[in-house]
Formats: C-alpha cells, sequence, structure tokens
C-alpha cells in the first residue's frame, strides 16, 4: 500500500484479469490443493462430497422451457381474445372517448402479437435444444429446483472436503441439477489429489446409483451412500425387498413366511441386467396380504447387487459417518456463500463460471491453511 501509494485497481481490470486467465486462475487453485497434500494435511483420506446450487447472472424471466412457453403462449392468447372482445364493445358505444380507446387497444393486440411470434420462434429455437432450455443472459445457465417452491436458474457446485481440516480437495461446477451421477466423478478427482492412499467418499442420499458405486469400489474407492427410501410396498404396511434374505450359495431369496424365491429369467432394462426371483407358494401363503397384491412376490436383483449390499453393512457398522458428512461439507459451503454476499455467480458461461468459483476454493483453502499451519509455515512451503 505504501509502495503504491495507496492505489487500487479499478473494477474493469480486476475483471478483464479474472476473464484473461481463467486457465492459469483454475492451475493455481489446483496447485494450492498439492501443496496441502505435501504438507500432510490430507493424512486421513476422508471426503465428505456435496452440491449446491448458485445463482447466475440470468433471471427466471429469462430462462424457458417447454412448459413455460406453453403457459406464456397461452396467456398471450387469453390477453389477444380479451381486448379483441374490449373492441367490439367499443365499437358499439361510438364516441371520441372510445376512438382513442379503440386505437390504444389496436397497439396492445398489435404488440401481443409480436410477442406470440416471438415465442413461436422461441418454440422452434427450443425444439433444437438437446438441454431443453434457453438461458438468454448466460446460455449455460439451467433452471435447477431447490428447497424453495420457484428454485433458481444457476449452477450445482460439486465439492469433495477433507473431513479433518474442511479443506476443498477437488470441485466442479456443472449446469446439471441432479447430484445422482457425480458421485464416482467427485471422488475419484479427489483420489487423484490423495494418490496412495485409501480414500473412503461419503454422500447423501441424492448421491445413490448403482453404477456410480460399482466404479469407486473398481477404483478401490470406498464409498458411504444411504439408499433413498423409496420402497411403495413399506409406505402401504407390506413387506418391502430388504425383509428377503438372500443366499448367495443357492442364488435364492428367502421371504418373511420362509419360503424360497429362485431365480426365473434375466434381462436388460435401463442398461443394467436384472435378476427376477419368485416363490410357487405365494398363492397358499398364510401372510400373502402382507406381502403383496399379486398372484406373486416378485424381487429384482441387479448383477452388482452385492457391492451396495457391502456397502449397507458398512453404513449399518459405523452410523456415525453421516454426521461426519453433515459436519464437513457444510462449512465451506457456508463460508464461500457468506463471502459472496448475495450468493450468485458475477461471470456467464459455464467456463468462465468455473474460474469464478476456483477463485473462491482457492480464497478459502488459502484461509484454512493459514489458520491451520500458520502464515509462515505455510509462505515457507510455497517458496520450496
Amino acid at each position: 500500500m505504501w509502495l503504491t501509494g495507496r492505489l487500487s485497481p479499478d473494477f474493469k481490470t480486476i475483471a478483464d484479469f479474472r476473464r484473461d486467465n481463467g486457465p492459469a486462475i483454475r492451475n493455481v487453485c489446483r496447485e494450492f490443493v498439492l501443496l496441502c497434500r505435501r504438507l500432510n494435511l490430507f493424512s486421513q483420506a476422508i471426503v465428505a462430497i456435496d452440491g449446491s446450487k448458485f445463482k447466475a447472472v440470468n433471471a427466471h424471466d429469462r430462462n424457458f422451457t417447454q412448459a413455460k412457453l406453453d403457459k406464456r403462449i397461452q396467456e398471450v392468447e387469453h390477453s389477444i381474445d380479451r381486448y379483441l372482445s374490449a373492441m367490439e364493445t367499443a365499437d358499439r358505444q361510438a364516441s371520441d372517448v372510445t376512438e382513442a380507446k379503440t386505437t390504444h387497444l389496436h397497439k396492445k393486440i398489435e404488440h401481443l402479437k409480436q410477442q406470440m411470434q416471438d415465442l413461436k420462434a422461441m418454440q422452434a429455437r427450443l425444439n433444437e435444444t438437446p438441454s431443453g432450455q434457453i438461458s438468454l443472459t448466460d446460455p449455460d445457465a439451467r433452471a435447477m429446483a431447490t428447497s424453495t417452491s420457484r428454485g433458481l436458474v444457476g449452477y450445482n457446485v460439486q465439492t469433495a472436503v477433507d473431513a479433518t481440516h474442511h479443506l476443498i480437495v477437488a470441485h466442479e461446477v456443472t449446469n446439471v441439477g441432479s447430484d445422482r451421477r457425480q458421485l464416482a466423478k467427485m471422488a475419484k478427482k479427489a483420489q487423484a489429489v490423495m494418490s496412495g492412499q485409501k480414500l473412503q467418499a461419503i454422500a447423501d442420499r441424492g448421491y445413490f446409483n448403482g453404477d456410480d458405486i460399482l466404479a469407486c469400489d473398481e477404483a478401490g474407492i470406498t464409498a458411504y451412500v444411504p439408499k433413498p427410501m423409496t420402497s411403495e410396498a413399506r409406505a402401504q404396511g407390506r413387506f418391502d425387498k430388504s425383509d428377503f434374505i438372500y443366499e448367495q450359495d443357492t442364488d435364492t431369496y428367502r421371504c418373511p413366511a420362509g419360503s424360497q424365491l429362485i431365480r426365473r429369467f434375466s434381462r436388460m432394462e435401463r442398461s443394467l441386467l436384472i435378476h427376477r426371483y419368485w416363490s410357487s407358494d405365494c398363492p397358499r401363503c398364510a401372510i400373502k396380504a402382507q406381502c403383496t397384491p399379486s398372484d406373486y412376490r416378485r424381487v429384482s436383483r441387479w448383477e452388482h447387487e452385492a457391492v451396495l449390499e457391502t456397502m449397507q453393512r458398512r453404513l449399518d457398522s459405523t452410523p456415525g459417518m453421516m454426521r461426519i458428512r453433515r459436519q464437513t461439507v457444510e462449512h465451506p459451503f457456508g463460508t464461500i456463500k457468506f463471502w459472496m454476499g448475495a450468493r450468485h455467480f458475477l461471470m456467464r458461461t459455464l467456463e468462465h463460471v468455473q474460474t469464478e468459483m476456483s477463485l473462491h476454493v482457492l480464497a478459502y483453502n488459502l484461509m484454512r491453511a493459514i489458520k491451520i499451519v500458520g502464515m509462515g509455515p505455510l509462505m515457507a512451503a510455497m517458496r520450496a
């Protein structure tokens, strides 16, 4: 401050620097994470994975989906009909006032007709868009569901956070609203940073996906993801799949009544090989009413179901893992959103938003590292 005489850069200088140096900023963020690894700050090799929605520079009214367009077209059609009806009434009451009113109504109808043409053109453009959405201000932003009824137009930021020091090990900005297919990708990113260590990855129910859990298992990552409670049978007071015990030696299921469900056939369902089991004893079973309203109770089993069952046993034996997840992953998002103030990105398009998020992550990790190891040791490690 003394050397520069309190000279500070203009906001445009900062904005241009951020825009023109995206790859370098993202590389610095990655390098600092590797520095934290060299300082042995990732010794425990447990990460919590979670996502959070961040608002983009794109208002709701400038984001279009098929449902929004259909509703808006219907509203415009009703408005045109209402103005035409008003014009007919005015024509029957000829006077100077009604003539001025008719002219005003004509202008409104012409404006609505032009608006209808624009909406029809937008509809044709939307039909050619693979994502089924168009955002006019930020073309990469997408409408996403949140805890509020309206949701937001923005991005879904994924992070893998170290459970010991709450440092962000890996992050990624996506414009996909769901977390369903993010587990393996984020866990492998964290594993690449924590190379040579057996990684444990914890996530909530929103990340439960058989393919992703299998991919983690094949990569040597121990996943902890609870299964969503979506059983219709359980909700209606009947036995659900968890009440049927799989016996690996005989490749059969044992039902609550003690009967064996044998494998009847297998088929591909949504690119997954599924086996179907049922018992011939169902029509004569004394507790059939508690099991199924159909003639036979059928149980489905994925070819890699054993991986999911092993993970469920891990969760049952370590129930504290979900508490670790909550304590770990909420901290960085809360801190970063507090720093951001309005909790939204300032840059547009996915590439630039990734740069902006890298700056936030770098600032967060830098502050955490100073708090953990101190300024002096951290600067010495940087020089080294």
